[in-house]
Parts: structure tokens; sequence; C-alpha cells
């Protein structure tokens, strides 16, 4: 195979990749609009396992719906052992998950999400240790990554600040809620080792994902009969918090298709390029608070200035990153990685290969099962049911920016599906 060819596969699922970081943030950014719609007093613990109850929901209907339960139960049975990796996963996403709530209380959305986003420069340490990624290449591509990375989480911080103001209530528990807030970033930051060593060994995200929901909703629910009443706890019980239900399951949902394309991102550019992209969603996350909820109405100029400071260098930071294709060289060294994999599990190499740089063979091709219409149609009842009992708390929106950003959430997963699709 020519050089040239070689160079073009490698532009072509680095496209990939960079399409579906740059939707997980568009996607990513919107799941806080939702969680705006609560004020209700519930306790950190509650908030998560009510977010995790839609994210359970979507991680099952979604997968479902795409490439059916036969292929996810016979990737499954492929990926034996990378099962318990997965629900590792979703006890670190879980645990992190509940320091943001903990952080959001303590020291405010602003703070909270610039310091856990910056998990990216974690998982740039990681990829480098554990996966080789990087290695061989040239100066000019970790420049990009590096610098790019560092230009997302210094917007972040700007973005961030552009949102506080004089007022807030939350100095009296900054130093926990900073410390809730870096815990996150570590655990989600080392979240996405095993993320990329499944992907690694060819498992697809989708599969992967389906398990990683078990540790998700086991270990908030752990927590919360550990430590936030046990059965007594008052989300088990209170009615007050029906009409609450909806928005938590919405936003958890729509967490999940924007983790997806993050997964995606993960499995063609790896950590280091994937991830940074991704948390450009504190981008579209400002837009939405900003746009439909208002946040910046009266906010001066020097935090105007901020954000549009902190757009532009984040935009920046993307282009970096997104511009950085690997070389054969650095792929040489990611390639080193698969075969210590396919050795140690005994995986066919040539699959494995195949795997990561698409779909599996045969993956659009399993029959579907009567029971994965049932899925759908519980999946489908449940957000009816929680729909009807919710409630529209009495806040300004902005109507026409909501029609505006959900056309643009629209567009962007069917786009990225599309490029999945085609590239199978």
């Amino acid at each position: 195979m020519s050089t040239s060819t070689k160079t073009n596969g490698f532009r072509s699922v680095h496209g990939i990749g960079v399409l579906c970081g740059l939707a997980a943030g568009v996607w990513l950014g919107a799941a806080e609009a939702p969680t705006k719609l609560v004020n209700s007093g519930m306790s950190p613990y509650a908030i998560s396992l009510c977010m995790v109850g839609g994210v359970f929901v979507a991680r099952w209907t979604l997968p479902t719906m795409f490439i059916g339960t036969r292929f996810v139960f016979a990737d499954l049975n492929r990926n034996r052992h990378l099962i318990l990796t997965a629900i590792l996963a979703g006890m670190l996403w879980a645990v992190a998950n509940t320091l943001t709530v903990f952080a959001i209380r303590d020291v405010g959305l602003a703070i909270a999400f610039p310091l856990w986003n910056t998990n990216s420069l974690i998982g740039i340490l990681w990829g480098r240790l554990l996966f080789g990624e990087l290695k061989g290449a040239t100066r000019k591509n970790t420049a990009k990554v590096v610098l790019g990375a560092l230009a997302i989480v210094a917007a972040a911080v700007m973005l961030g600040f552009s949102t506080i103001h004089a007022d807030s209530q939350h100095s009296g528990r900054a130093a926990s809620g900073i410390l809730a807030a870096v815990g996150a970033s570590l655990l989600w930051g080392t979240m996405y080792v095993p993320y990329r060593k499944a992907y690694i060994s060819g498992m697809n995200p989708l599969s992967f994902v389906t398990v990683f929901t078990i540790g998700e909703l086991g270990t908030v629910l752990a927590l919360v009969l550990t430590l936030d009443g046990g059965t007594k706890a008052a989300v088990f019980h209170s009615p007050a918090t029906r009409h609450l239900l909806f928005w938590l399951f919405l936003g958890g949902f729509v967490w999940v298709v924007g983790d997806l394309f993050q997964q995606f991102a993960t499995k063609y550019l790896g950590i280091s390029r994937g991830i940074p992209l991704s948390n450009t969603n504190q981008l579209w996350g400002l837009a939405w608070g900003a746009l439909v909820f208002g946040e910046l109405a009266h906010s001066d100029l020097s935090h105007r200035l901020l954000v549009l400071a902190g757009s532009l260098i984040m935009i920046l930071g993307a282009l970096a990153v997104s511009t950085a294709v690997a070389t054969e060289r650095e792929q040489a060294s990611g390639r080193q990685s698969l075969v210590r994999e396919c050795a140690r599990y005994q995986l066919d190499y040539d699959l494995v290969m195949q795997a990561n740089k698409g779909p599996a063979a045969g993956e659009a091709k399993q029959s579907r099962a009567w029971w994965d219409y049932a899925i759908l149609a519980v999946g489908l009842g449940v957000f009816v049911w929680l729909g009807i009992n919710a409630q529209i708390p009495p806040l300004n929106l902005n109507l026409a920016w909501v029609a505006v950003l959900t056309a643009v959430l629209v567009v962007s997963a069917a786009g990225c599906a599309r490029v999945l699709r085609r590239s199978s």
C-alpha cells in the first residue's frame, strides 16, 4: 500500500473522529439545559440518581434502535474480557457525575464546569503513558494537540468567569466545591482509559455503553442507599419530585447522545484528540445559558468581552486539535498497542484492525428480535409518562433560541450519524 493511500485513510478516519468530537460538544453542552429547570432542593445524590435513570433508558434504547440487541450481545460475547472494564468505567462516571452536582451546589456551574473540563489534560497524560498516543507524532502535531487542549481549558475558564456575578451565594463552601470539581476531573479523565482499551480491542461503542450503564446505575443507587437515607430517601417517596423527573431524565438522555459521539471520537482519534474536541461543550452550554435563559442579560462590558475572547480561543483550540492528523509513524505506535491487546487476550488481529478502522464486519446485517421493539416501546413509554407528569417552571425562556439551538442539535446528530453509517 502506498504512503499516499495510507495517509488518505488516516485522514478519512480522522475526519470522522473530528465530526464526532464536535457533535459531542454540541450535545454535551445542551445536556445542562433541562437540569436548569430544576430548582427543588433535592440532594446531589438524588439528582445524580434521576439523571442516571435517564442515562440508563437512553443507553439501552439508542443501541437497540441503531444496531439491535443481537449484535450487542454477540459483540459482548466476543469481548467478554472487556465487560468488567465497561462496568468499572460506568462506576467512575457515576462518582464523577455525583461530584459535579456537589460542585455546582457549592461553587456554581460557572466555576465548576471549567474545573472539571480539565479532564482533557488528564486524558492526554493517560493516552500517552498507556496507549502510546502522540508517540512518534511530529513536533507540529504534538504542539497542536497539547496547546489546543490547553487553549480549550483556558477558554472554558474564561467562559466560566464570564457568568460569575458579585452576588454569588456559593462563597461559604468554595473549598469543598472546588475539590469536588477537581475530583470529577480526575475521575472523568481516568474514565477514558477503559474507553480506549475497549476500542483498541475492537469493541463497538454502542455495545460498550450498554454494559457501561450497569456500573453507572448500580453505583449511584448504592450512593443513595448508603449516604442519602437508604430506602427512606426522599427521592423514593416524595411526590414533590415527580414533576421534576422528566427534566432530569431528559438531561441524562441528551447527555448520552453526546457521550455516544464522544465514544466514537475516542475510538477514531484516541483520548488526546477526542476529549479536547468534546470539551467544546462549554461553549454550547454557555450558548444555552445566555441565549435561552438570559444568564448574561445584565452582564457588564468586561463580562461580554470575556465571552467573546473565550469563544474565539476555544474555536482556535478546537481548530488546532482537529487539524493534527496522525502520521504513519504515530499510527505505527498505535498499532503496537493493538498488537499487545491481541496477544494478551488471544484476539484475531485482522478483525480487530478492521473494527478499529470502522464498524465490525456484518454489523449492519443483524436481524431484529421482537424484544428490540419492546425495549424501544418501554423507553418511549417512560418518557411519555414522565412528560405527562412534568411541570414547566415559570421561567422566562427565549423560545426562538430554543428552536434554533434544538435545530443545531438535530442537524449535528443527523449529519454525524450519516457519516458513521456511510463509513460502515
